[in-house]
């Protein structure tokens, strides 16, 4: 749905099954209908959708064309895209598997080419649409020279994506852009890694195949590159690595680097005080569950310390004044018992856009709400359109 004119708000859809695509189209009937009656009945409501391999493989090959017709009569759109996630995301052990296949592969170039036609085809026309992906790899399976090997081959396959859907653009009309999302352990862990590997690996990278592949100048293929691949902005990633959302937009401006997506979703917070840290530890270990990775950070001295897992921290029990954990909770709540949340980093990022309307795709991304502790959950089509409630009201105020 549109927000103050600049703004397309939904949901990620990766918060449903979806391993196929009838698994996929079934959840999306179920859901969207009724979120959509309840938060804009006479108005386009947007989707953040989540395809897997499997899924849009199938979509490829026998329901594009039906999907599209379905969204339309039901008033739906899609905007973005969430590419991250290739294979399963719900029901099984996911962990470090959410990085496989990773950029080092053909098979995650192919499977990004083939999300980026279909979303050319299904988004409306003059607008764009974004597709999130991986921050290249998982960190942990590169060690030494494989990190910069890893690096390397993901900015030579992205180098080539970008020359894809210039050439996409040109036969749809659509601009469809990838948003490379940093996150804890990945290759690509915050702001100024990922200006590392855009500086040092993916512009080198680019200008060499923009040149080889479109007879294009270094200074042209730069720019090419900057209007094709962007950043996605997680906020609960970047409160993970401790970075103020406004010094990251005015990094990226300086390098001129759009902001393709900002994915909007909290972090788990505990604050230690005097005689509750048994309390704390107990809060935590509610929060331990099999299916995701929940990475821990901490600042010391101003460097972020990360544990891979909470059973690596609920293990080790450092001393600590504050400490955050990848668990993607309720956006509309600030607090869990003895635990908080990076909410207010949020309504930072909200008051910025106010202002500065960095990007245009904002996307819920609460993807947790089956592995939550059995007392914050509540019915899904409730809890999704209370977090986009919630998201409108603090744009209304002080207007």
């Amino acid at each position: 749905m549109r927000v103050h004119q600049h703004f397309h708000l939904s949901y990620c859809t990766n918060i449903h099954p979806g391993s196929d695509w009838a698994e996929t189209i079934f959840h999306l009937q179920d859901y969207l209908p009724k979120i959509k009656a309840r938060l804009c009945p006479e108005k386009p409501f947007g989707i953040g959708l989540r395809l897997s391999d499997k899924a849009s493989r199938e979509l490829a090959e026998s329901g594009l064309q039906e999907f599209k017709r379905w969204l339309d009569n039901e008033g739906l759109y899609v905007f973005s895209m969430n590419g991250f996630p290739y294979g399963n995301f719900h029901g099984e052990s996911v962990k470090e598997k959410v990085h496989h296949p990773d950029w080092t592969t053909k098979e995650r170039l192919i499977y990004t080419k083939r999300l980026a036609e279909q979303m050319a085809q299904l988004v409306p026309e003059g607008q764009e649409g974004g597709i999130s992906t991986s921050p290249i790899g998982y960190r942990h399976m590169y060690r030494g020279e494989k990190h910069e090997e890893a690096l390397a081959i993901g900015s030579k396959q992205l180098a080539e994506m970008a020359v894809f859907l210039v050439r996409l653009e040109k036969e749809t009309g659509k601009l469809i852009h990838i948003d490379i999302e940093p996150e804890p352990d990945g290759l690509l862990e915050n702001s100024e890694e990922f200006l590392m590997f855009y500086r040092n690996y993916l512009i080198p990278a680019a200008i060499k195949v923009f040149s080889e592949t479109l007879d294009l100048p270094a200074d042209k293929a730069e720019a090419l590159l900057k209007r094709y691949i962007t950043l996605c902005y997680d906020v609960c990633h970047f409160s993970l690595a401790y970075e103020e959302p406004e010094d990251v937009f005015l990094k990226m401006a300086k390098e001129e680097i759009r902001i393709g997506k900002i994915q909007i979703s909290a972090a788990l917070k505990a604050h230690i005080s005097v005689n509750n840290d048994e309390a704390i530890w107990k809060a935590l270990s509610s929060f331990d569950e099999p299916v995701y990775l929940h990475q821990v950070t901490q600042s010391i001295n101003g460097k972020v310390v990360t544990y891979s897992d909470l059973p690596e921290l609920l293990e080790k029990r450092p001393q600590f004044t504050e400490l955050r954990a990848h668990f993607h909770v309720p956006i509309f709540l600030d607090t869990f018992g003895v635990l908080q949340s990076t909410q207010n980093d949020i309504t930072k990022v909200l008051n910025y856009l106010k202002q500065t309307p960095v990007s245009a795709h904002l996307e819920v991304e609460t993807y947790t709400w089956e592995v939550l502790p059995a007392h914050l959950k509540e019915a899904m089509s409730d809890s999704i359109s209370r977090e986009l409630e919630w998201v409108l009201n603090y744009f209304e105020k002080d207007e």
